[in-house]
């Protein structure tokens, strides 16, 4: 009997982990939420700097943050009358440098079969 290793998902149901995983790329698989993940990396920022670093309407970063806050990727505090977002963890710098080298390798890759096809092209 093969079992499945399951972990509680958000509204409080069991769910297989490749499924916790594919929810948590589903998380980030937007480019307004990267943006943010990568301008936090250097340490928690208020809104009205990540709006000024991401230039869209409010109302649009606000809904990311929503989705990011929910998730629980990211914290927010309120500091006065301004609210500072912080990434929740060390891991998301880790995930994002780590995504940052496999999207380099891929792109050096092809970089690389595109040369390939080229000397390829221009030989008879």
């Amino acid at each position: 009997m093969c079992g499945v290793i399951g972990v509680i998902g958000v509204i409080g149901v069991s769910v297989p982990l490749y499924q916790a995983k594919a929810e948590l790329f589903r998380m980030l698989g937007h480019p307004v939420r990267i943006q943010v993940l990568e301008l936090l990396q250097g340490g928690p920022k208020p809104v009205r700097d990540l709006l000024a670093a991401i230039e869209i309407e409010s109302s649009s970063l606000s809904q990311q943050l929503a989705v990011l806050r929910r998730s629980g990727i990211v914290t927010a505090t309120r500091d006065g009358s301004r609210v500072v977002y912080a990434l929740a963890g060390g891991d998301v710098t880790e995930l994002m440098g780590a995504a940052r080298r496999i999207l380099s390798d891929l792109l050096s890759s092809r970089r690389e079969l595109l040369e390939e096809l080229r000397e390829s092209e221009a030989s008879p």
